[in-house]
């Protein structure tokens, strides 16, 4: 009936090989703090954008429903660059602390054959 998956071998090779190095995390992290600055002035250009245009109607349902759209939007673009940004940070994180244990392991001596 059901076939059962065997359990995935791993051997210090491919673990040495997916860990990754400090400069791909960091190189990641200043990829991602730009993705997140520019979300940040996307955000403040709309958010000014839709202050100095004001809602020009007397119906109540339409101010409710373009002040709800207007929210959403800004909300949305503020969130995407709050995840850009901690992604940021992590990665930042993440590269020293490859950065601190590849310095601080020992490195076996060279085999001479």
């Amino acid at each position: 009936m059901a076939n059962p998956t065997p359990p995935p071998k791993s051997n210090s090779a491919s673990e040495a090989q997916a860990l990754p190095g400090p400069f791909r995390c960091l190189s990641g992290a200043l990829i991602s703090g730009s993705l997140a600055f520019a979300g940040y002035k996307l955000t403040m250009s709309i958010a000014t954008t839709f202050a100095a245009k004001p809602i020009h109607s007397d119906n109540a349902t339409v101010l409710n429903i373009a002040s709800a759209v207007r929210t959403l939007v800004v909300g949305v673009v503020a969130l995407g660059a709050g995840v850009f940004g901690f992604a940021a940070l992590g990665l930042l994180a993440l590269g020293v602390q490859v950065a601190i244990q590849r310095f601080s392991q020992p490195h076996p001596p060279a085999d001479p054959s």
